[in-house]
C-alpha cells in the first residue's frame, strides 16, 4: 500500500513543472530544508525561463520553448553505511517546447515535451541514465478576463514521464476560482491553496503542496547492511508533501517576490537500486520547509 502511494505521489509530482511554468515566464528561486532530528540539510537553487513566440496565424498560437537548472546540495552529517563522497550535489538541466492554441468553443489545448539530465556527474559526462523524458497534452478552459464576474480556469489532461517509471500516462487535472474581489483558491496539483489579496500590491495564502528531486547516481552506490548483506543504488530521490503559509509582494504587475514556509506532512529521502525497490531512507522525519524567490509571470 505504501509503495503504490509513493508511486501517486512520485506521478503527481512530474506535474509540478507543467503547472507551476505555464504562467511564469522566469523564476528564480532558493529553497532551504532542515533535517528534524538530524544535522543533514537541504538546499537549491533553482531557475528557468520560457519564451512564448506568437506564430503567424490565427486562433492564438505559440510556441513556447523554455530551459531550466537546478543546483542541489546534500549536507551529510548523520552517519551513514555508504559512502557520501559522491552524494553532496546533484545538477539538473531541463529543456522543453510547448506548443498552444485556442479552439472556437473557448477550450486552449496544449502540448508539451522535453527532456532532462540530472545526475552527480562524478564522471563529468552525461550518461545515458542521466536523461528522463517527459510529454504531455491538456486542455485549458479560460475565463479570468478582467469583465467575469467570478474569474475562473479550468485545467484536464495527460501527462507522461520516464521519471517516475510508469509505462502509462496519469491525468492531469485543476481547478481555480475567484469567489470574492479579494479571495481566490486553487484545487489539484502540485498545489491546493487558497489566496488572499491584501491590496493590489501584497497577498498571503495558505497551502498543501508537491516538492522533491529525482537524480541518477551514475557510479552506483554500494549501502552495506548491519547484518553484512549489500545493495547496488542507481539513483536518489526526495518526496515531500507540505502547507504552511505564503506571502507574495509585486513590484510591477508582472514582477513579484514571494516567501512560503511550513512544515512536511510526508518527507522521504531515499536510495533506490535499477528496480525503484528502496534501499535505504535517508531521511523520513517530517520537517520545516523554507522557499524564497523572485518570477516575472504573464
Amino acid at each position: 500500500m505504501k509503495k503504490l502511494f509513493l508511486l501517486v505521489v512520485c506521478s503527481l509530482f512530474c506535474m509540478l513543472s507543467l503547472f507551476s511554468q505555464e504562467t511564469d515566464l522566469a523564476r528564480l528561486e532558493y529553497t532551504f530544508i532542515p533535517q528534524s532530528k538530524s544535522d543533514n540539510s537541504v538546499n537549491r537553487v533553482r531557475a528557468f525561463v520560457n519564451f512564448p513566440i506568437k506564430l503567424g496565424w490565427g486562433n492564438s498560437s505559440y510556441l513556447v520553448p523554455g530551459v531550466e537548472y537546478r543546483n542541489l546540495d546534500l549536507d551529510f552529517e548523520d552517519p551513514v553505511p555508504f559512502s557520501v563522497a559522491t552524494l553532496g550535489k546533484f545538477e539538473m538541466f531541463r529543456v522543453s517546447l510547448a506548443y498552444t492554441f485556442k479552439m472556437k468553443n473557448e477550450w486552449r489545448v496544449g502540448l508539451k515535451s522535453g527532456f532532462e539530465i540530472a545526475s552527480n556527474f562524478e564522471e563529468r559526462t552525461v550518461k545515458n541514465r542521466d536523461i528522463r523524458y517527459t510529454g504531455a497534452l491538456y486542455l485549458i478552459k479560460d475565463n479570468t478576463g478582467d469583465e467575469v464576474e467570478k474569474p475562473n480556469r479550468f485545467i484536464i489532461g495527460l501527462q507522461y514521464s520516464t521519471n517516475a517509471g510508469r509505462p502509462f500516462p496519469i491525468p492531469i487535472i485543476n481547478y481555480y476560482r475567484e469567489f470574492h474581489p479579494k479571495w481566490s483558491y486553487s484545487l489539484g496539483s502540485p498545489k491546493t491553496n487558497i489566496k488572499y489579496n491584501i491590496n493590489t500590491k501584497n497577498a498571503i495564502q495558505g497551502f498543501i503542496t508537491l516538492d522533491g528531486f529525482f537524480s541518477n547516481i551514475q557510479r552506483d552506490l554500494l549501502v552495506t547492511y548491519p547484518d553484512g548483506s549489500s545493495a547496488n543504488a542507481d539513483n536518489i530521490s526526495m518526496t515531500l508533501i507540505f502547507g504552511g503559509l505564503g506571502y507574495e509582494h509585486l513590484f510591477t504587475k508582472n514582477l513579484l517576490v514571494y516567501v512560503y514556509s511550513g512544515h512536511t506532512f510526508f518527507n522521504e529521502i531515499r536510495l533506490r537500486d535499477t528496480e525503484r525497490n528502496n534501499l535505504y531512507k535517508i531521511n523520513e522525519e517530517n520537517t520545516l520547509y523554507f522557499r524564497g524567490g523572485l518570477k516575472f509571470k504573464i
